[in-house]
């Protein structure tokens, strides 16, 4: 676990403030609530203790917390995710590697649509199955056209890849200059040395403007208590990835944060059966994703925005789709 840099105070605005009135305001209750409220040990507080429920709304600002702080925080995530889904969890706070920057190179002559990246994503990741929340999108494409508005979200063909069509995976671009995280009033989001923006879902407050902010679709507003089977969920929790989110925040992909940052694949990479994927360390150039950087014609999408996406796109056509 790392010793995080103390950042300053949020900037002030609607989001900021409210923060700062909700922690005033609870730490209020908290003491006025005395030995009487702690008896409520479950149930009115969302299955949790009033301990837990305070210490998470009271929690400080991810970037902000000590190694205690932080710790205390991992237990809690623990606990009522073991308690909610009865199985034993392991959360972690874990940092950025040393040296490196994650970059993502997808294949599309190799994509034939099949959406395995999708599901494999929505195991991993605890992303609730009610809402039907899904970080990655695949858009099915008319043959010799890369226009995104005459792509076809939400595909039903009983077989694909459908003749006379192509496949075009799209999910966060984890851009180097990120317009969400410059729309964010409480800074709840926030580019890692590792170049993948993240979300401490205890400081979002659910505004959305991050999701105005981006010209991707990748951040999806968490409408319900995410639903998902005891049986299918992820124990293996990491603090800034796959941890359980509350109704009302914003989340998104994030690499796949408690595989990555293990050395392991993303799980839609580990899922594709095509190979289309490729997944790397951009400052390694022994890397498959910089050899394909170097070799191929690559290209990403709304490049003319400036939002610098570390997500290429290639193929091993001569023609490009367009």
């Amino acid at each position: 676990m790392m010793n995080r840099k103390p950042d300053p105070d949020p900037p002030g605005g609607d989001g900021a403030g409210f923060q700062a009135l909700r922690r005033r305001f609870l730490t209020g209750v908290a003491a006025a609530g005395g030995a009487a409220a702690t008896a409520h040990a479950t149930g009115a507080w969302g299955g949790q203790t009033l301990q837990d429920a305070m210490g998470s709304l009271l929690q400080d600002h991810y970037q902000r917390m000590t190694k205690d702080e932080i710790h205390a925080a991992l237990q809690r995530i623990e606990r009522n995710a073991s308690r909610r889904y009865g199985v034993e969890t392991r959360c972690e706070d874990v940092p950025p590697l040393p040296n490196t920057v994650f970059g993502y190179a997808l294949n599309i002559s190799k994509c034939k649509g099949y959406r395995d990246c999708v599901e494999a994503c929505v195991k991993e990741n605890n992303l609730g199955r009610d809402s039907q929340m899904q970080y990655i999108r695949v858009l099915q494409m008319p043959d010799g056209t890369m226009d995104l508005e005459k792509a076809e979200h939400y595909y039903d063909a009983k077989q694909v890849p459908v003749p006379g069509h192509w496949y075009l995976p799209v999910q966060c671009m984890q851009c180097d200059n990120p317009p969400c995280v410059k729309a964010c009033p409480t800074k709840a989001t926030w580019k890692e040395p590792d170049g993948i923006v993240v979300v401490d879902y205890d400081w979002c407050i659910g505004c959305r403007y991050c999701m105005t902010a981006c010209p991707y679709w990748a951040r999806h507003f968490n409408w319900t208590e995410p639903q998902i089977p005891a049986a299918e969920f992820n124990p293996n929790l990491s603090y800034l990835g796959n941890r359980p989110r509350p109704r009302g925040v914003v989340e998104k992909c994030h690499f796949c944060t408690q595989r990555t940052r293990k050395g392991r694949q993303p799980a839609c990479q580990e899922a594709c059966p095509t190979g289309a994927r490729i997944f790397g360390n951009l400052l390694d150039p022994n890397s498959e994703i910089r050899w394909v950087l170097e070799h191929k014609t690559v290209f990403r999408l709304k490049e003319d925005l400036g939002t610098e996406p570390k997500f290429w796109y290639f193929s091993d056509d001569r023609v490009s789709p367009a």
